[in-house]
């Protein structure tokens, strides 16, 4: 398991990736050591230093985190773990935008305008008024329509 990972090419990263496999923990706590500039905790075990190694390899050869991930897990890192919405763009339609929804097997397709939008040749004041229409109940038109929820979804991944 010698050489930099930036040097090589995609078997070959995925054949020393696989090798840690096969690597005893003394082997892994120093290659940990070379890749991440200090020791690793005696408290993290195996599989961890492995997943670990294996990232920063990957990092090297292939790039890091987008800087907006990067941001996110910052903020986690430094005690702001909730999420909030100024943090994460939020999902915003232009008139004109058209949004399809499949629900129970049949495409419900919208149309959104400066002020409302219209479905099946229909003005509605907003997607909620759509959403009850297409479903009987009462929904979230920007959560039915995948525009609402954005930031749970990338604080669970």
């Amino acid at each position: 398991m010698k050489g930099r990972a930036a040097a090589l090419d995609g078997n070959a990263l995925s054949a020393e990736v696989a090798g840690l496999s096969k690597a005893g923990v003394k082997d892994l706590r120093e290659r940990w050591k070379r890749l991440y500039g200090s020791e690793a905790s005696g408290h993290i075990g195996r599989s961890i230093l492995i997943g670990a190694i294996a990232y920063r390899l990957q990092e090297r050869a292939l790039g890091g985190l987008k800087p907006s991930a990067q941001r996110i897990l910052d903020r986690v890192c430094y005690g702001r773990e909730e999420i909030g919405q100024e943090g994460i763009a939020k999902r915003r339609v232009s008139p004109g935008t058209v949004l399809i929804r499949e629900w129970q097997g049949v495409r419900h397709r919208v149309v959104v305008l400066d002020n409302d939008v219209t479905y099946r040749g229909r003005r509605y004041k907003s997607l909620s008024e759509v959403a009850r229409a297409i479903t009987g109940a009462r929904w979230s038109g920007p959560l039915f329509f995948g525009l609402k929820g954005r930031a749970k979804e990338v604080a669970n991944g």
